[in-house]
């Protein structure tokens, strides 16, 4: 016997139509990259996504067809989000901080017929152009009287004259909700990226988790702003999310820098902000030496990369900042556990509940996860046993965009490449990549813990833990650091600051001053780019 609910598919289109129906006035709020504010509502959200659709469909594009774009956070990004999406086809979010070779390798594999573009990256377009010969269209997200007359980019359009005259009524098509509805590449550090294809279906339930008061806890009552990028798996749903709540988002735009974020905060009272670890240490370094202070912003929420804990504690204790310490990856939509404290915490004192929010936190229904073995054996939660990291659910990858890559799963399982623990209430800790764990004497070493402990002296800026060869142990770690302008410490101070705050073995044999940590597109530390930098370095114990 069947229920008899009605049936009605999670469609993106749903959320901008009821975003619009009972959030219209709503504020939307962008820098653009001409440096002024854009104000409207959501009302305008979906009266210019649906211009957008039509201006689809007068190109004749098919369903699932592919329209990419390289944007920064802003109001014609999120219009593209739901236009595209909405009326069938697949919105490509590219990361335009990719290499060029890349970006036109992930143009042609993805099969993109249009592709919208911030007229910063107008050098880019007329660099890969050439090279992608399936791009039909290119529309450039400005007013038509901000299009130079001779760009050498082939049907090339303003994204105001694209659709200026279409209609702002518009029928969205209804159809099967694990329809594709986006799709994201991943980084590649290594060989070619590999492209995660998320249906509607599993952006609705993200969206839905993400809302969670466990999870970012989004409402009407919040101004948030997302400064994770929106060609960064979707700005972790934000958008999405946001439609679904009605919140208030103020976009960055392409200005990252700490003071025009905190200027950004400050004059539109956001109380909820979300980012990497590298654009907060932006904005801390702004606020610190100009003795400033936060008037409305009470949470962040930070991933993408472990989030130190001198980071956690300056925004808490300094700011009165809650942080909320999340992981996840693309080919999880990308939410995967967040930080939040359960009842049972709250008697704690503040250093215990420290000791769990300095951990990347607990899962959430619609994620499940387990650490296994090398043998493929499920290890025990108890937050001490290393095991690489497995999850499954509904807004997770069964296999890549055109197979890449064979079947990814084993078992059911996507293995995240992360070697991390589970304590026995569930709250999950990553202490390394895989393939950057340290293993010295048969012991495992966590390079994020040696990171942190780093990160945790007043003179540096940013360090990596890497492992290098030993006769005797095998490997054993050094740690490279970057010193903050004008700051000074020795190899001696930094390497006895490790004295009681780790075991003696885990303590670095080396540390190596360096300019500058090679940062992949999305922010992330480039440990491989740093062995290469070191590769005739030679430990002082070997």
């Amino acid at each position: 016997m069947l229920g008899l609910m009605q049936s009605q598919p999670l469609l993106i289109s749903s959320l901008i139509d009821f975003a619009d129906r009972h959030h219209g006035d709503a504020e939307i709020v962008s820098r653009r990259v001409e440096g002024d504010i854009h104000r409207y509502n959501w009302r305008g959200v979906a009266t210019r996504a649906r211009q957008v659709a039509h201006a689809l469909d007068a190109m004749n594009l098919l369903f699932s067809d592919r329209v990419a774009t390289l944007a920064w956070n802003g109001y014609r990004h999120l219009e593209l989000y739901f236009g595209v999406s909405g009326s069938g086809r697949v919105l490509h979010t590219i990361n335009p901080r990719l290499h060029p070779d890349q970006i036109a390798w992930i143009a042609n594999h993805a099969e993109d017929q249009v592709l919208c573009f911030d007229m910063t990256f107008l050098p880019l377009v007329q660099a890969i152009h050439a090279r992608c010969p399936g791009i039909r269209q290119y529309v450039a997200l400005c007013d038509a009287d901000k299009l130079p007359a001779d760009t050498g980019v082939p049907n090339l359009v303003s994204y105001e004259a694209w659709i200026a005259g279409q209609p702002t009524t518009y029928e969205w098509p209804s159809f099967d909700e694990n329809s594709a509805s986006s799709m994201c590449y991943t980084s590649g550090t290594t060989g070619n990226p590999k492209a995660a294809l998320y249906s509607h279906r599993s952006t609705i339930l993200h969206a839905y988790a993400a809302a969670l008061p466990d999870v970012m806890c989004l409402s009407a009552r919040d101004s948030v702003l997302p400064v994770v990028p929106m060609f960064h798996v979707n700005a972790w749903g934000i958008p999405y999310s946001a439609a679904l709540v009605g919140a208030k988002l103020v976009f960055p735009g392409p200005a990252m820098d700490g003071k025009s974020i905190y200027e950004l905060v400050e004059a539109e009272k956001v109380n909820y902000a979300a980012g990497v670890p590298t654009v907060w240490q932006m904005l801390l370094g702004h606020l610190k030496p100009n003795k400033l202070r936060f008037s409305t912003l009470k949470r962040t929420v930070i991933g993408g990369s472990a989030c130190p804990p001198a980071m956690i504690h300056a925004f808490r204790d300094e700011y009165g900042v809650e942080v909320l310490h999340a992981w996840g990856m693309t080919e999880m939509s990308p939410l995967g556990t967040l930080c939040t404290l359960k009842n049972k915490h709250l008697d704690m004192p503040e250093e215990e509940q420290m000791k769990i929010r300095l951990k990347q936190g607990r899962t959430f229904f619609g994620v499940d996860m387990k650490i296994v073995g090398d043998d493929g054996k499920e290890l025990p939660w108890d937050g001490k046993t290393y095991g690489n990291l497995y999850v499954k659910g509904p807004w997770t990858v069964r296999e890549y965009f055109k197979g890449e890559g064979g079947d990814p799963l084993v078992d059911g399982w996507f293995p995240t490449g992360d070697v991390a623990t589970i304590d026995g209430d569930g709250y999950m800790q990553i202490t390394d990549r895989s393939k950057d764990v340290i293993k010295s004497g048969g012991e495992w070493i966590s390079s994020i813990d040696v990171e942190n402990i780093a990160v945790a002296h007043p003179a540096v800026a940013m360090a990596a833990c890497v492992g290098m060869p030993h006769p005797k142990w095998d490997e054993r770690p050094i740690v490279a650091v970057v010193k903050k302008p004008g700051a000074e410490v020795t190899r001696e101070e930094l390497l006895k600051f490790y004295e009681g705050r780790i075991a003696k073995w885990q303590i670095p044999d080396d540390v190596v001053f360096v300019e500058a940590i090679p940062l992949g597109a999305t922010g992330k530390m480039l440990k491989t780019r740093l062995r290469e930098m070191l590769k005739d370095y030679r430990l002082p114990t070997a």
